[in-house]
C-alpha cells in the first residue's frame, strides 16, 4: 500500500514557524529545513511503522541535520502529521492535538 501523509493545520504551522525562523537565521537555511522534513516525510510514506510508537499510537521521527521531530500516526487511509516541533519542547503541545 502507498501512504500519503497529510499535515494536520497546527502542523502545517509548525513548519512554516520553524522554517521562517531558520531563514532569518541564514538565508537558505529555511529551504534546508524543509528539505530535511521531506526527506523524512518520504521516508515515513515508504515504511510507516519504522519510527517507535511514544505515545497513544502515535509515532516519532527525527530529522538528520535539525533538532526537529516529526509526531504521526498510521490511519487506515494515509499519514497524519500531528506536530512537527523542536526535540526539546513539551511533549504535552503536540500530546494535545490527539483526539
Amino acid at each position: 500500500m502507498s501512504w500519503v501523509a497529510t499535515f494536520r493545520p497546527e502542523a502545517q504551522i509548525d513548519v512554516l514557524e520553524a522554517r521562517d525562523w531558520y531563514e532569518r537565521q541564514q538565508q537558505g537555511l529555511g529551504d534546508s529545513f524543509k528539505d530535511s522534513l521531506d526527506h523524512i516525510i518520504v521516508r515515513v510514506e515508504t515504511m510507516p511503522q519504522m519510527y517507535a510508537v511514544v505515545f497513544s499510537n502515535v509515532r516519532r521521527g527525527k530529522l538528520r541535520r535539525f533538532p526537529y521531530v516529526i509526531y504521526y500516526r498510521i490511519l487506515s487511509d494515509r499519514i497524519e502529521v500531528i506536530a512537527v516541533l523542536h526535540g526539546s519542547r513539551d511533549p504535552r503541545l503536540w500530546q494535545e492535538r490527539v483526539s
